[in-house]
């Protein structure tokens, strides 16, 4: 397929990455443009948070692509380039320099931008934020001279990063909203887990707490807690969520619902406008709503995906979300879509932290969660797709595989 105008991608991050990646490999010769603010390449996110900020993995290795790549494939990568207007019906997108590109297809994949904490002193130097390598490298260079860390936030950039900075020597104080670290999405009882994991190790944890202003003479060298309590620091990392960055879609008058709504082939309501990865808010065929995945692996799927219905396929995205995390000696791996459940099973041995986890809604697993225990994703995600009803009894028993369907239904 050979257009007049060049596919566009908006958003240099994995998603779009693979995007263009995909173009080349289905074979498509026409121009391929794509488009990114940040200066650097387009990198993967996780090692960010983990082995980059302990400085055991270089940043060379994060690069989804050679930097030759993209000339060898003849990809126009526009780094350090904001698209700031959509023309869904000329086909139209136009960047800050003024430049005006004409597109056959075009995929937005601007992904998230790490939520500011909203509180007074967020702004003193020595306050950071963990979303791009820049900041990353800056976070790490400032930890070798900072003993005392507060990290606020404790979801999976606060509770990896706390982790990371205690490993590097650090004091670390986490400091979060709910009873344990991780509790709106593993709740509290696997949230217990990782309490007791990063106390093991020597973080301190100030739980059901909120913070209320950071103070310092020249640099943040306090958190003050609204319950009166004061925190001594050398540097703060702030881990509160991101946002989708939805402007430019929402500016196109694009149906946006928490994210960009799409169907299950990623197309958007646009006029041939596809989104994928953070920003897309896509049907999916299994759970039947709409779901808003922030993970490495959705990112590079949901960036593949759109590219082969750019050109003119049928491909359902239809994955079951996955994503991983390593802190400290437990490293896990997430499969399934758990907003609300019944209870949680467990099966092998969560004082050693060696288990899998499975969440249930009406007696079906809808999530699972294997930590220090490997080779057996396939096998959860298999019973999310059916959807069937398990007999717990079985379900923790680790004499019944896994893979027998048959055996762990009730």
């Amino acid at each position: 397929m050979t257009g007049r105008h060049p596919m566009v991608v908006v958003g240099a991050g994995l998603a779009g990455a693979r995007a263009v990646e995909t173009l080349r490999e289905e074979g498509f010769d026409g121009p391929v443009v794509l488009v990114g603010e940040e200066s650097r390449r387009p990198y993967e996110r996780p090692p960010l948070s983990k082995s980059f900020l302990q400085g055991s993995t270089p940043a060379e290795e994060a690069f989804v692509h050679p930097e030759a790549w993209y000339d060898a494939s003849e990809v126009e990568l526009l780094t350090g380039t904001r698209a700031v207007d959509l023309r869904v019906d000329d086909r139209e997108l136009v960047l800050e320099s003024g430049r005006r590109l004409r597109y056959e297809r075009l995929l937005l994949a601007t992904g998230s931008a790490a939520r500011p904490l909203a509180v007074p002193g967020a702004d003193l130097p020595g306050v950071h934020l963990l979303r791009t390598l820049d900041d990353a490298e800056h976070l790490r260079a400032a930890l070798v001279s900072a003993p005392a860390v507060v990290v606020i936030g404790a979801g999976w950039i606060g509770s990896e990063v706390a982790a990371s900075a205690r490993s590097l020597g650090c004091d670390v104080t986490l400091v979060g909203r709910d009873a344990v670290p991780l509790q709106k999405v593993l709740g509290a009882e696997v949230g217990a887990i990782f309490r007791d994991l990063h106390r093991d190790h020597g973080v301190r944890l100030v739980m059901n707490s909120e913070v209320e202003s950071l103070h310092g003479t020249g640099r943040v060298e306090e958190v003050r807690l609204r319950d009166g309590r004061v925190l001594p620091c050398d540097l703060v990392v702030v881990g509160v969520g991101a946002a989708p960055r939805l402007e430019l879609a929402q500016a196109a008058g694009l149906t946006v619902n928490g994210g960009i709504a799409t169907d299950e082939r990623l197309h958007a309501s646009g006029n041939w406008v596809f989104a994928a990865g953070d920003v897309a808010a896509a049907w999916h065929p299994i759970f039947k709503s709409r779901l808003r995945v922030e993970h490495w692996a959705n990112a590079g799927h949901q960036g593949r995906v759109a590219a082969e219905n750019m050109l003119g396929k049928a491909v359902v995205h239809d994955r079951v979300p996955y994503f991983f995390s390593d802190q400290f000696d437990l490293g896990m791996e997430y499969s399934g879509h758990a907003p609300t459940w019944d209870e949680v099973v467990f099966r092998g041995d969560t004082k050693r932290r060696e288990f899998i986890a499975f969440w249930l809604s009406d007696g079906r697993v809808v999530a699972g969660m294997n930590a220090n225990t490997w080779d057996v994703v396939e096998d959860i995600q298999a019973l999310v797709r059916s959807a069937r009803v398990v007999d717990r009894a079985r379900l923790s028993d680790p004499d019944v595989a896994l893979d027998n369907l048959d055996r762990l239904a009730a």
